[in-house]
């Protein structure tokens, strides 16, 4: 019995750790989405990859982001009938899928002035993620892998160790 309980534990910790390799980006640092920003040059050295997550920050009724492709990107512009901007002024996104994915400010001459953004995607790393490009904010964070694992499967053995003492 207390061996089950061990390997559920075991799975259920390894399952937690997938999820700590993502890094959180906030767009634009501490500056935000806002105008007067190169997102372009935001982006150089970020390995953006499945499961990281990108915050937009910014007053809530002076902008907002709208996800677009590549085409509209180039237009500043939405082709896309259904598409609803994101409007709250902390939109975080979780990527899902590995590809470019564009981003724009529909609001006014808003994007046509800059505030857009186009990031590449890689799948899922398989190892340690590398750290954000020196020089950005705490805004991107670095969860060490190994860390969180080797703390997870300490949880694990503790428990089990309790386990075993109850009985």
């Amino acid at each position: 019995m207390a061996l089950r309980v061990f390997l559920v534990t075991v799975v259920v910790v390894v399952a937690a750790v997938s999820p700590a390799l993502a890094i959180d980006y906030i767009v634009g640092d501490d500056a935000g989405w806002n105008l007067d920003f190169d997102y372009t040059k935001w982006t150089e050295g970020k390995d953006f990859r499945v499961g990281d997550t990108i915050a937009f920050k910014y007053k809530p009724g002076v902008h907002n982001v709208l996800k677009v492709n590549g085409p509209d990107f180039q237009r500043c512009t939405s082709t896309n009938a259904t598409s609803v901007p994101l409007t709250s002024g902390k939109d975080v996104i979780t990527i899902l899928s590995p590809g470019t994915k564009w981003y724009i400010c529909d609001i006014g001459d808003h994007c046509s002035m800059g505030m857009k953004l186009v990031i590449s995607v890689s799948p899922v790393a398989e190892g340690p993620t590398p750290d954000p490009t020196p020089g950005t904010s705490a805004a991107a964070r670095k969860i060490f892998p190994l860390e969180s694992c080797v703390w997870s499967v300490v949880a694990a053995m503790a428990t089990y160790r309790m386990m075993i003492m109850a009985y």
